[in-house]
C-alpha cells in the first residue's frame, strides 16, 4: 500500500490481472533491413539495445525513431514496420521463436551497421478490456537518455541487454521478472501523465474518482452504492457519476461489478475457499445470487471455471506465430 494508505490501483490490477511475459529474442539486425510484423494478440515490447531504428505502426501518420537505451511497448499489438530507417529492403527471412534464447543472437539483414534489438511479448489473463488497459496509447516510447528516464529504467534495460546477450539457468524467469518493470514503468509514465493523459489514465489523477477507485479496489465486497461513493470522496451524487463516467468510461456501479467478477475468478482458481465465502467477498448475499452474476459475466458457472485447466494460454492460442514477421 502506498505511504498516504490508499490502495494502489495499477498494482491491484496488474495483479489480478497476472500478465505474464512470452517469447523473448535478442537480434543483430544489419543495415540495410525491414521487417513488417502483423496485428497480433499479446501487448508487444522492444528494448533498443545498440543502435536506431524506426517505428511506423499502422494507422498513425508519423514513424516513432528509436535508439539505444529506449523502450517500446505497443499495447494493443498493432500491425507495424521496424527498419533501418533507409529505403533499401533485405530478402524475406524469418524470427525463429525457437533460436530466442540461443547464444549467439540471431543475425539478420546485410552487412552494415548494426542494431541489436530485444524484444517479447505481455500476456494478460482474465480479462483485458479493463479499463486502465483499453485507455492505452497505441505507442508508449520510454528513454532512458530523456528526463522521463529513471535510474530504475536505466538498470532494466541493461540487464536485459546483459541476461540475453548470455542467457543461462534461470534466464527465462529473470527476463520475465525484468519485463514486468518495464510495464510497470509504462505504467507509470501512462499515469505522470495525469489531466494530459487519455481517460482511464485520467481517473488515477483525479481526486475523487482516483480515491473512489482506490474504495473499491480497497474494499470490493462493500455492498457500495452511488451515494456511499460519492459521499466517502466528498462529492456530489450527479457530479461524482458523471465525473466518473467521463473518465473512466463506464458507471461506477458497473466498474465495481465487473472489478468484483474479475477478483472472484482469480479466488475461484487459487483458493479452496467455499463457493459462500466467494461470494461474500465479492459483495453478494448469496452463493446462487454471486453463480448468476458469475455465469452471465463469464458464460460458465463458478464449479465450472474453478475445474476448467488454468490455461490462459488457450486464450491466446497464436502465440507462437506473434514474431513469425517476415523480413521485406
Amino acid at each position: 500500500m502506498p505511504p498516504d494508505g490508499k490502495t494502489d490501483v495499477v498494482s491491484d490490477v496488474l495483479e489480478t490481472l497476472r500478465f505474464k511475459t512470452l517469447l523473448f529474442g535478442r537480434f543483430e539486425l544489419g543495415a540495410p533491413w525491414a521487417v513488417r510484423l502483423p496485428r497480433k494478440a499479446n501487448a508487444s515490447f522492444y528494448v533498443v539495445a545498440r543502435g536506431s531504428l524506426r517505428l511506423q505502426v499502422e494507422g498513425t501518420a508519423k514513424p516513432v525513431f528509436l535508439s539505444a537505451g529506449d523502450v517500446v511497448l505497443l499495447p494493443r499489438a498493432p500491425a507495424h514496420v521496424l527498419d533501418d530507417g533507409g529505403r533499401r529492403t533485405p530478402a524475406a527471412s524469418d524470427f525463429v521463436p525457437s533460436q530466442m534464447l540461443r547464444p549467439p543472437a540471431t543475425r539478420l539483414g546485410g552487412t552494415g551497421p548494426l542494431t541489436t534489438l530485444i524484444t517479447g511479448c505481455f500476456q494478460f489473463g482474465a480479462d483485458p478490456s479493463h479499463p486502465l488497459l483499453r485507455a492505452f496509447p497505441s505507442i508508449i516510447r520510454l528513454s532512458t537518455q530523456e528526463g522521463q528516464g529513471t535510474p530504475s529504467l536505466a538498470a532494466s534495460v541493461q540487464l536485459i541487454t546483459a541476461e540475453t546477450a548470455l542467457p543461462g539457468p534461470g534466464s527465462a524467469l529473470v527476463l520475465g521478472r525484468l519485463a514486468d518493470v518495464l510495464l510497470v514503468h509504462a505504467l507509470r509514465a501512462q499515469t505522470a501523465l495525469g489531466g494530459g493523459g487519455q481517460a482511464g489514465w485520467k481517473a488515477l489523477a483525479d481526486p475523487a474518482v482516483g480515491n473512489a477507485l482506490a474504495l473499491m479496489h480497497e474494499q470490493p465486497g462493500t455492498p457500495w452504492t452511488l451515494e456511499q461513493l460519492a459521499r466517502s470522496v466528498g462529492v456530489s451524487r450527479s457530479g461524482f457519476a458523471a465525473r466518473f463516467h467521463a473518465l473512466v468510461g463506464e458507471t461506477p456501479l458497473h466498474y465495481l461489478a465487473n472489478w468484483r467478477m474479475i477478483r472472484a475468478a482469480r479466488w475461484l482458481r487459487e483458493s479452496t475457499d467455499s463457493l459462500d465465502t466467494i461470494a461474500e467477498r465479492a459483495g453478494y448475499e448469496s452463493a446462487p445470487a454471486f453463480s448468476k452474476a458469475f455465469k452471465r459475466r463469464w458464460g460458465v458457472g463458478p464449479g465450472a471455471y474453478r475445474r476448467a485447466p488454468a490455461d490462459s494460454e488457450a486464450r491466446a492460442s497464436d502465440v507462437s506465430a506473434s514474431l513469425g514477421a517476415r523480413f521485406q
